[in-house]
């Protein structure tokens, strides 16, 4: 029997199946990490760094947000091949990792769209139409974002709040050049072993003691001497136009944090672009209340990504596809080219998962039948704008 080319899900469909008692991510372990580096070609240092956070310790008036704005770095950046960098980075930190025993790959932000579409109240625009790439290695299933727009250039007359350059004021990049830290982890959610990417703001160093570590280093920056001691060595790779650097420190996930926006009408002392002295909070329990009172939608998005899985698993390629009209997500199998350069394909064709990553060898992603696209529409982007007001969380 031919297997079909589109397969619809909805959400009274997903719940007519067992869900899950207790659908919680449980044993998060971090992989790798990168900064993408300016540069005239794709180029990244490995682990990199989050830029840290500075402490400031009186109030500091911030700019608009202007100028380039990345929407989906990864793709800006590498449009070829947006995943390579993960698997790369995973490859010099972690060569022992065995993809294979991996369910899904993927970023965040295709798991937040998925979200949405399970409870539209956790989308800051609500659900909005959105299209995630699918791709099959061995037994793995590849989530690739797609975006109509990748980046944005706010002009003088734009206006998208402060959050962009309230980073840029209240933390210190510890990359020279660096655009962006990216962080690879491996968690299991229910039943499946996922790897997810995703963007981190910064970090909180240790306590050292000394209030002037940070104008020490900020003079020694401007000698344009590297405090950090990092001299990156390139690393070429073959069937790859990806440059990689060693540079930077592994951090810890329990050091990082993420810089949030509040609404104009929450209340916050900010005026005029003057910003207070923010405080950094540890959300560790929020996280696991909010866990607790959306475990309904938390158990309908587990099913919903299983449900994925098994359906993509014989398409080879596909796209998900949610819009306004059908109500429905729908699953279409795809002509499309690899995912990733074609050495990476190895890491599930070799027995040694060693042998795997050290490998330049060539090899193809999952057979795909001479079909038409059926998923071709014209989609809507996911732009994650900021917000007029900033804070931590």
């Amino acid at each position: 029997m031919a297997t079909p080319k589109m397969h619809g899900i909805t959400r009274a469909s997903l719940a007519s199946l067992d869900l899950p008692k207790d659908a919680r991510i449980t044993d998060v372990k971090h992989l790798a990490s990168y900064n993408w580096i300016r540069a005239p070609s794709p180029t990244i240092a490995v682990p990199g760094s989050p830029a840290a956070w500075s402490n400031i310790k009186q109030p500091k008036q911030v700019c608009k947000n202007s100028g380039l704005i990345y929407i989906a770095q990864n793709a800006a950046r590498h449009p070829d091949y947006p995943l390579e960098p993960l698997f790369r980075a995973v490859d010099m930190e972690k060569p022992g990792f065995d993809m294979r025993s991996v369910d899904i790959v993927s970023d965040r932000n295709n798991i937040r769209k998925l979200l949405s579409f399970i409870d539209p109240s956790t989308a800051k625009s609500g659900l909005e139409p959105f299209t995630i790439k699918v791709e099959v290695a061995g037994q793995t299933v590849i989530l690739n974002r797609y975006e109509t727009l990748v980046k944005e250039f706010l002009g003088p007359n734009d206006f998208r709040g402060f959050g962009h350059e309230f980073e840029k004021a209240f933390t210190k990049d510890e990359v020279a050049g660096s655009t962006g830290h990216h962080r690879i982890i491996n968690y299991r959610f229910n039943d499946l072993n996922v790897v997810i990417r995703h963007e981190t703001d910064g970090y909180v160093r240790a306590a050292s003691g000394d209030d002037n570590d940070d104008d020490i280093a900020s003079m020694l920056d401007d000698l344009s001497l590297d405090t950090r001691g990092d001299k990156p060595s390139p690393v070429s790779i073959l069937s790859s136009k990806l440059t990689i650097k060693k540079a930077g420190k592994e951090v810890s996930l329990a050091s990082t944090l993420e810089i949030k926006t509040r609404v104009a009408h929450k209340p916050l002392p900010m005026d005029e672009g003057v910003f207070q002295v923010p405080t950094v909070e540890d959300t560790t329990a929020v996280i696991k209340s909010w866990e607790t009172k959306n475990q309904k939608s938390l158990g309908l998005l587990a099913t919903l990504m299983r449900k994925i899985v098994d359906v993509v698993a014989p398409l080879g390629r596909a796209t998900i596809k949610y819009n306004e009209g059908s109500g429905r997500l729908e699953i279409c199998k795809t002509e499309a080219k690899d995912m990733l350069p074609r050495d990476v394909y190895m890491r599930w064709n070799k027995t040694d998962p060693d042998q795997a990553a050290a490998s330049d060898g060539v090899a193809v992603g999952s057979d795909v039948a001479d079909v038409a696209d059926d998923c071709a529409s014209k989609d809507k982007s996911d732009i994650e704008s900021k917000k007029h007001e900033t804070t931590l969380k």
